[in-house]
């Protein structure tokens, strides 16, 4: 979500090497969870290797909705910079922070709910099918498509952090609004793929998730009205006679 246009520019808080060390972090963990664990803990050996292993869809599952849920704050915080909630708390540079750390973050957390799949042996998703959006077969290739056109927009909107003084703040805001986009996304390809929408503590999640999204756009859209309807009358600010100075 874009800050609005009165905000000062806030410099991005999170370099490309410390996300890009972020995310080779998760994989090497992914990794030594699935090669070494299974041999430390044999209990674990037939979740992760057996015939019908079920420990990779429970991570799949269980990531993605980490991932969505550091969407839904990283959106929420920049919703709450463009409505100027954020100077209440935790403050506009502090929120703008957290808003681009949580959007990286989330990204990680849909990388690994991506990658980890593979292990899954019902689906057996190959690696070029979870690159080509809407090219998987054997599960909800629609929906599932839908998620990844997601995640390559929520890629590009990352990237937008650190291209930012080349393409220029009004550019950079511009793009910030497929943000909305986005997450619909997000959220269809988790309601229509995911195995967990019919439950009642996922309906209640979506819900709220998505109904506190709306309500701040509301309020920012209502702010923007009001604002044009009844201007503030700003006294332009006099210099002292130079008999007071």
């Amino acid at each position: 979500m874009s800050v609005n246009s009165s905000e000062p520019e806030y410099e991005s808080s999170v370099n490309i090497q410390t996300f890009l060390m972020f995310l080779l972090a998760m994989i090497v963990g992914l990794l030594f969870a699935v090669l070494v664990l299974p041999s430390w803990l044999p209990n674990m050996a037939f979740s992760l290797n057996g015939d019908a292993p079920k420990a990779y869809w429970y991570l799949s599952r269980g990531t993605a909705f980490v991932s969505l849920s550091l969407l839904w704050i990283s959106m929420a915080l920049g919703l709450g910079i463009s409505n100027k909630m954020a100077r209440l708390w935790p403050g506009a540079p502090a929120a703008f922070a957290l808003h681009e750390y949580v959007s990286l973050l989330g990204l990680a957390f849909a990388v690994f709910h991506a990658i980890v799949i593979l292990g899954d042996h019902y689906i057996n998703f190959t690696l070029l099918q979870l690159l080509i959006p809407f090219s998987t077969v054997d599960y909800r290739p629609f929906w599932v498509g839908i998620g990844q056109i997601a995640f390559y927009t929520w890629a590009i909107l990352a990237i937008t952090f650190y291209i930012r003084p080349i393409i220029g703040q009004k550019s950079w805001r511009f793009l910030h609004y497929g943000s909305f986009g986005m997450y619909l996304l997000a959220i269809f390809h988790g309601l229509f793929s995911g195995t967990d929408t019919s439950a009642g503590w996922a309906q209640n999640y979506y819900w709220i998730s998505a109904g506190s999204l709306l309500f701040l756009l509301i309020y920012r859209i209502l702010a923007i009205v009001i604002d044009g309807l009844f201007p503030q009358n700003k006294k332009p600010t006099q210099a002292p006679h130079p008999a007071q100075g």
